[in-house]
């Protein structure tokens, strides 16, 4: 088993830069789910050794805070002020992109709670198998939610957002997190 098995640290965008800090969490979401991916062979071969549980205590704490704050940040922060920006112009557009993003996040959530009940038992040593369909599930998924998001929600946002907006949404995200303002 990889060293690399309980999580990785990756460089981190600001909330100075909302827009790139969204994209950093989408590679930060890749790496929990290639932790998942190892997982499932691991799992499967060593049972619920302490690597298994390392790895599955460093999912859940990601998914249980930074992802569900990038998700605030979208529907609290940036989706609003998208359809602000789009007022009197194709708002139903964003509103079609920004509404679908926000079942995608709510389907999201319903497959973090299957997955996360069955990691939390590998965690404390009690899970001996990991349903792969159920890993799959929660990684086609997110690929599928990221992808749109990387090549259509975030670079309408470059373009639509002006610095005033974006200020503001770094600020939201800062508060969210309980980070002091630079």
């Amino acid at each position: 088993m990889p060293t690399s098995l309980p999580g990785f640290s990756s460089p981190g965008a600001s909330t100075e830069a909302p827009l790139e800090m969204l994209a950093a969490c989408h590679g930060r979401i890749e790496r929990q789910c290639e932790t998942l991916q190892r997982l499932l062979p691991h799992v499967q071969a060593h049972g619920a050794d302490a690597a298994a549980q390392q790895a599955a205590r460093a999912v859940m704490r990601y998914f249980d805070s930074a992802a569900v704050h990038h998700h605030e940040d979208e529907e609290q922060d940036l989706f609003p002020a998208l359809r602000e920006a789009m007022a009197g112009s194709d708002a139903v557009c964003i509103r079609e992109l920004t509404d679908g993003l926000v079942q995608d996040h709510r389907r999201l959530e319903g497959l973090w709670r299957a997955l996360r009940a069955a990691l939390d038992a590998l965690a404390e040593g009690s899970a001996q198998v990991l349903d792969e369909a159920v890993v799959g599930d929660f990684m086609a998924a997110y690929a599928a939610h990221m992808a749109r998001e990387d090549t259509e929600l975030l670079p309408m946002a470059a373009r639509l957002l002006d610095d005033a907006t974006l200020a503001r949404i770094g600020q939201a995200m800062r508060e969210r997190r309980g980070i002091p303002a630079p």
